[in-house]
């Protein structure tokens, strides 16, 4: 039987792609396992879909000055050394790595007993857990051309891994839920899993205006929700949506939306005419600028960066999406993505022996 060990960790965004492939690895017939941190949200993701977790010591690899940056390399080091034995114990054929801390130890490890190494790597600039962990990647899949360039030859445009069932989202079953009366056109705003203040701000500033022409659906983040905003007449409002998000995703015509790589390639993939509103680089790292930029030049988004995000840049970009929405449509349509699970599945498939 063929063997797989998926790792990725620290955040939803990688563990979700994971968990995309593992129906149709299930489906050609490979045995999964996955690696972890002992205690990360990916060991409650993956255990409830019944996949074995094991867990290794990991480090987070701060650029900044932390007194753990002391103590975290020996964490790091303890965790390669359990890689290594889960590798012996696995003996995977072929390791897939979505990133996130926990994976710099057992790409290594994998590398270290000639095991070929697939690193997904979402943003158009890698992050530094992916920066230590690429030299060791026999392949390479990423969203952005920008990102193929800089590993020419080993790096392939896949996209990221979309759950199927956020394609077959029941757009009446949103509509009822969020109990709108009329048929104007939705506009879906998702500020990420933690909300994001300046475009919830704006968005409640704009409100009157907006309503004029969409049914509104704001996700706002935890306990984020503005009390003075309920029952306003097609605006709704909630923290975060689960299992109803293919439903709310079905009924959006126009998304506003931060610009992390998984949410900017969900929105590829689904075909949504969207306004991205990367964080700043006083709040990240800029990947989400670098995203945004590249999707804007290959003509898939609007983009309004933060600091210039107003009532008047915000109102102006939403009409101009929704009169241009199918200039966006035919451009996402024309993307080199395609069948992302169905093109690294194929890559996995190509390196083991």
């Amino acid at each position: 039987m063929k063997k797989i060990v998926l790792t990725g960790g620290g955040t939803a965004g990688h563990v979700t792609p994971n968990i995309a492939l593992i129906p149709t690895l299930k489906e050609k017939g490979y045995k999964i396992s996955y690696i972890g941190t002992y205690d990360g949200i990916e060991k409650e993701l993956i255990e409830e879909i019944g996949i074995p977790y094991y867990g290794i010591s990991s480090g987070k690899l701060r650029r900044y000055f932390d007194l753990k940056n002391f103590t975290d390399p020996f964490r790091v080091i303890k965790g390669f050394f359990e890689a290594k034995k889960l590798m012996k114990k696995l003996k995977p054929d072929v390791v897939f790595s979505k990133g996130g801390f926990v994976t710099v130890p057992v790409v290594l490890a994998a590398a270290s007993k000639k095991i070929p190494v697939i690193i997904h790597e979402s943003d158009m600039s890698p992050g530094l857990a992916n920066k230590i962990a690429l030299p060791k990647a026999s392949k390479i899949c990423c969203n952005f051309p920008e990102t193929k360039k800089m590993f020419e030859g080993r790096a392939t445009v896949t996209g990221t891994p979309i759950r199927s069932e956020l394609f077959s989202g029941d757009p009446d079953k949103a509509y009822k839920m969020c109990g709108f009366t009329d048929k104007k056109p939705c506009l879906l705003v998702v500020g990420g899993s933690t909300g994001a203040a300046r475009i919830n701000e704006a968005i409640w500033s704009s409100l009157d205006c907006l309503l004029k022409d969409y049914n509104i659906i704001h996700i706002c983040g935890k306990d984020k929700e503005n009390e003075s905003k309920k029952g306003i007449k097609g605006y709704v409002q909630f923290e975060y949506i689960g299992p109803e998000l293919p439903d709310v995703f079905a009924l959006a015509d126009l998304v506003i939306s931060r610009a992390g790589a998984n949410a900017i390639c969900e929105l590829l993939a689904l075909r949504k005419p969207n306004i991205l509103i990367p964080l700043s680089k006083a709040q990240s790292r800029g990947d989400q600028i670098l995203n945004a930029k590249s999707f804007k030049k290959s003509g898939y988004s609007y983009v309004i960066e933060e600091e210039n995000l107003t009532d008047e840049t915000l109102l102006k970009a939403v009409k101009y999406v929704s009169e241009n929405r199918e200039k966006y449509i035919s451009k996402m349509e024309q993307s080199q993505g395609g069948n992302s699970i169905e093109t690294i599945t194929g890559i996995i498939e190509s390196l083991v022996k």
